[in-house]
């Protein structure tokens, strides 16, 4: 094998983009015959499974590989055609990038401002699976906590965000009873973001319990996790930046002085050399270097 057909890449992208083999023929005005063989045919010449046939369609291990691939041309394509003072597409510039909650909600956003001419199209998912999108070729960059590259991408440090576990003061003196916090948590409410956030859990092991308590409050945004912790609903570990405004008001107290989680931060992208992504890349890394802590 010498080449990938271009027309049998776009058409396998085409079909994970709108999930099912019918749209995909309608996004490429061709029938879903044409499509069916393109990807046939691609499957064959690379010699394995491209396409979890499911609703919506997903692309199994190898298919995310040429997915990437065919993103990658897209955007190089795109950035040719800029380059050459034309408009290819009829469309503005477009740059997908996954984000985790906690930086959405304090210093990521007005990164964005500083990028012109570019519209950007944001993942938010927890800082631990923001890789995956990566790898699946969904998105063309993301904040994760994975250091190691995602394979063809490149990795920047961006700094360390520190996580502090508070409570507001009524819940402190209502529900852990007089008895210091570090004793009083493994059966204390708690406020998670959702099903997948083990955040508290591994600050309770750290305080030697086997796990935050069982009553637990499921609040799946990082503006609703704040305000439900600053209600009194349960304790959380909330990120520094969030919580300071309230410590200093006294609505929010540190349950354990001293104690606090910092997690590493990177920026990874992909290869290419493109004006958008190196701009949002420095955009991103200097934001950091203001935000979190090195």
């Amino acid at each position: 094998m010498t080449e990938l057909p271009l027309e049998q890449v776009r058409t396998l992208l085409a079909v994970v983009d709108e999930g099912t083999f019918d749209a995909a023929a309608a996004a490429l005005h061709v029938t879903p015959s044409a499509v069916s063989q393109r990807v046939k045919a691609l499957e064959q010449r690379t010699g394995r499974v491209l396409l979890q046939r499911t609703r919506p369609v997903r692309p199994t291990e190898s298919g995310a590989v040429l997915v990437r691939f065919a993103r990658q041309l897209a955007r190089l394509e795109r950035d040719a055609w800029g380059e050459l003072g034309l408009d290819g597409t009829g469309e503005p510039t477009r740059v997908s990038v996954a984000v985790n909650a906690d930086s959405l909600a304090t210093w990521f956003l007005p990164v964005l401002t500083r990028v012109a001419d570019v519209c950007f199209e944001l993942h938010r998912e927890d800082e631990d699976h923001t890789a995956a999108l990566l790898r699946e070729g969904l998105v063309m960059a993301a904040v994760t906590s994975l250091p190691d590259p995602v394979p063809g991408c490149a990795v920047r440090p961006l700094g360390r965000m520190r996580y502090l576990p508070v409570a507001a003061p009524e819940f402190v003196a209502d529900r852990l009873a007089g008895r210091p916090p570090a004793q009083a948590l493994a059966g204390a409410p708690v406020v998670v973001f959702d099903r997948k956030d083990d955040f508290q859990d591994g600050f309770a092991r750290r305080l030697g319990h086997a796990s935050a308590g069982p009553f637990r409050h499921q609040v799946p945004t990082s503006e609703g996790f704040l305000d439900a912790v600053a209600a009194g609903l349960g304790w959380g570990m909330l990120p520094e930046a969030q919580a300071g405004p309230l410590l200093e008001r006294g609505r929010l107290t540190v349950l354990v002085p001293g104690e606090h989680v910092d997690i590493a931060l990177y920026w990874q992208q992909w290869k290419l050399d493109s004006p958008a992504l190196a701009a949002l890349a420095d955009a991103v890394t200097a934001a950091a270097a203001r935000a979190l802590r090195h």
